[in-house]
């Protein structure tokens, strides 16, 4: 259970979880954890009227977005939302729901899933007292700056969202979180799973040695580089850069393709290497970069990442492993998971319901959330565990939140 010590404020506002049809699981543990922690808190104001409907079995709000026959779809809630504190959850980038086009299935794209969050803040109205969007991929955040003619796609959604009422936006490990200078006088938290993922890794790894003689991390581009400076810097280990030589006289997929990759920084050889980025879209970059670790005679190669869309399918991480080339593959459950990838003995899980279940009771309560943000020393205090046990346990009490 959370620290609750801050969250003797009174709410904002009754509050109300919506996940949209492409978050449905994760909203559902969120929902879980917030409904044990406040029917086990302790709080002498519990039964005051401004505290009504504090305690519930659930605070999911049902809605949905029918469609006609056509394609075309409305918002609809069927729940009350008046006065309520809304948290809505998205996850734009889920493959796994198809709806019907004159009797043809089609696959929602991030465009239609954005269309359906506007349709329900549509159906909310004016009616709640405020509202919070979660969106743990920023909708075309990689569309995000503008170097020819080209569309500002990521601004100009952020901007629809605040004319359309949404209060705050929280999201996680941005591609360029700079984004949000299209909206200066509205909230936008950029989280990142850092915490997770060293809990994750060090969890399923027993035979990890935390020094720069051991362990280095690598950034496969110049634009992840903070993310690997940060995790190094944590670990205490050296960190190595990759830069994409590229041809910009071509265009395939929408970018243009990688020539080669350059290596930067000290010997690799004998040294498990964490590769960390923000997404595994087709993962084709992040497994060259594995192989080229692999020629430098780096001793065992794990590839961390935000959000794994696996967008070429999964044989080719099947090959890698099968090869020796990557020994695991991590991302977190932000958004959808193939039921396969739970096969792969490859894979592993960073779960964040729980870390978003208490950043949602703070928001709630209007309670501060810049310890949440810094988790330096939560990581601390699981490598220090993870140094003297070898390993992490379930039952560790890291400070602040787990």
């Amino acid at each position: 259970m959370p620290d609750s010590s801050n969250l003797i404020n009174v709410p904002v506002g009754k509050l109300g979880i919506i996940p949209l049809a492409s978050c449905q699981s994760l909203g559902e543990k969120v929902d879980r954890y917030i409904a044990k922690w406040r029917a086990e808190r302790i709080n002498e104001h519990k039964d005051s009227i401004t505290f009504t409907g504090y305690e519930k079995d659930s605070y999911i709000l049902k809605s949905s977005c029918p469609r006609f026959g056509s394609g075309e779809a409305k918002g609809t809630l069927s729940d009350s939302v008046r006065g309520t504190d809304v948290y809505l959850l998205v996850d734009v980038v889920n493959h796994s729901i198809t709806y019907n086009i004159c009797g043809q299935p089609t696959v929602m794209s991030p465009d239609d899933h954005y269309a359906d969050l506007k349709r329900v803040i549509s159906a909310i109205g004016s009616k709640a007292n405020r509202i919070t969007v979660i969106m743990p991929f920023l909708y075309e955040s990689r569309q995000h700056k503008r170097s020819s003619r080209e569309s500002l796609d990521c601004a100009i959604a952020l901007q629809e969202l605040v004319s359309l009422g949404v209060e705050n936006i929280i999201t996680f490990d941005a591609h360029d979180p700079r984004v949000q200078n299209a909206i200066p006088r509205s909230g936008f938290e950029n989280i990142m799973p850092t915490y997770q993922f060293i809990k994750t890794l060090l969890r399923s790894t027993p035979d990890l040695q935390l020094d720069s003689g051991h362990m280095m991390v690598i950034s496969p581009d110049e634009g992840a580089m903070n993310r690997a400076i940060y995790f190094a810097n944590h670990l205490g280990v050296d960190v190595g850069m990759f830069y994409k030589r590229r041809d910009y006289t071509t265009i395939v997929n929408g970018k243009n393709p990688i020539v080669a990759h350059e290596f930067l920084g000290d010997s690799v050889e004998g040294k498990d290497v964490i590769i960390i980025d923000d997404m595994i879209a087709s993962g084709e970059s992040m497994l060259d970069v594995a192989k080229q670790l692999k020629a430098r005679k780096a001793r065992r190669v794990y590839c961390l990442a935000t959000f794994g869309l696996f967008t070429a399918g999964l044989e080719i991480f099947d090959q890698a492993k099968n090869d020796g080339t990557i020994e695991k593959v991590i991302t977190t459950n932000l958004t959808y998971q193939n039921p396969e990838l739970f096969t792969r003995d490859w894979y592993g899980s960073a779960d964040l319901s729980k870390y978003i279940a208490i950043l949602i009771d703070h928001l709630n309560h209007n309670a501060s959330i810049s310890k949440l943000l810094d988790q330096s020393e939560r990581i601390q205090a699981r490598i220090q565990e993870y140094k003297e046990c070898g390993t992490i346990t379930d039952n560790y009490k890291a400070p602040n939140v787990d």
